[in-house]
């Protein structure tokens, strides 16, 4: 198998991921702009400039208390006391390699195996991880899967999903609110223009989901390729991912809003790879192993 550059993986999944995000920014100025069409017309600069003032506070808002709130609802505790010291010792060996702060350390009661990172910034950040995978993963193993969630916190990626999601909850909400409006407001206005608008209203909440999707996937892989410049062993994250995918059942409860935040789907459900918000384990090994 041909190997595989650790570098041209991150900068060719940076790169992905910055194109796919235009797409979303781009589709939210679309609606905005047949917002104000409908709404306002006559008003198009106006509107834009408010809208765009209104997603950055409702992005804001989000960046601010996102982590109170995920730590929260997954019940997360923190990793205090005699047991937890191996696991603050390689958090902390990790955040040396990464060159950030060290993050606050919490557990999830779970036999499954699965950990994901949160915060506004790295200054600012947490690893949550659960307690069936601190029982049932070694030191390298456990250092691969806390690698690539201090990745996600060196790559500004919870910040960077947080914004994307975001964007593309706003795309949803204004695309609902035109298209109950239209029978109302669209007599006399060019009828080319309204039926691109419907037509554009119509699948842009689709189109925006599934490149937030994309965008998810590519931030993992990005993280498991951050993760091997840390460690410099592949093999201690490919063998994690294998045991999870052979021990992991499906029965960790989360929200689906937050599920997208996890080092693998807490779910067992089969999801087509297009609408998956992880790339296929089998992948990540295969990808990892090429390095």
């Amino acid at each position: 198998m041909k190997k595989i550059s650790f570098h041209e993986q991150i900068e060719k999944n940076k790169r992905d991921s910055l194109v796919l995000s235009f797409f979303v920014f781009l589709s939210l100025l679309f609606i905005i702009y047949f917002f104000s069409i409908i709404f306002f017309p006559g008003y198009t600069i106006t509107v834009l400039f408010f809208g765009i003032i209104f997603s950055l506070l409702y992005v804001l808002n989000g960046w601010l208390n996102g982590d109170k709130i995920v730590l929260a609802a997954t019940g997360a505790k923190p990793a205090v006391g005699k047991k937890y010291i191996q696991l603050n010792n390689v958090v902390e060996e990790l955040s040396i390699a990464a060159g950030i702060p060290k993050p606050k350390i919490y557990v999830i009661e779970s036999n499954e195996m699965n950990a994901f990172a949160t915060g506004r910034d790295p200054h600012n950040s947490s690893i949550a991880i659960t307690t069936g995978l601190l029982e049932k993963l070694n030191r390298d193993e456990l250092s691969g899967v806390i690698a690539h969630e201090m990745s996600h916190i060196s790559n500004y990626d919870i910040r960077f999903s947080m914004i994307v999601a975001t964007v593309v909850g706003l795309v949803v909400i204004l695309s609902h609110t035109i298209l109950r409006s239209f029978r109302f407001r669209t007599k006399g206005k060019n009828s080319i223009l309204i039926i691109f608008g419907i037509l554009f209203v119509i699948l842009a909440p689709i189109i925006v989901r599934l490149i937030h999707l994309a965008i998810s996937r590519k931030r993992e892989y990005l993280a498991d390729s951050t993760a091997v410049k840390l460690t410099r062993y592949p093999e201690g994250l490919a063998s994690a991912l294998e045991k999870i995918m052979k021990t992991n059942k499906g029965e960790l409860d989360v929200s689906d809003a937050v599920s997208h935040m996890f080092f693998v789907d807490p779910s067992k459900n089969v999801f087509d790879e297009l609408a998956a918000t992880h790339p296929p384990i089998e992948e990540r090994i295969k990808i990892l192993r090429s390095m």
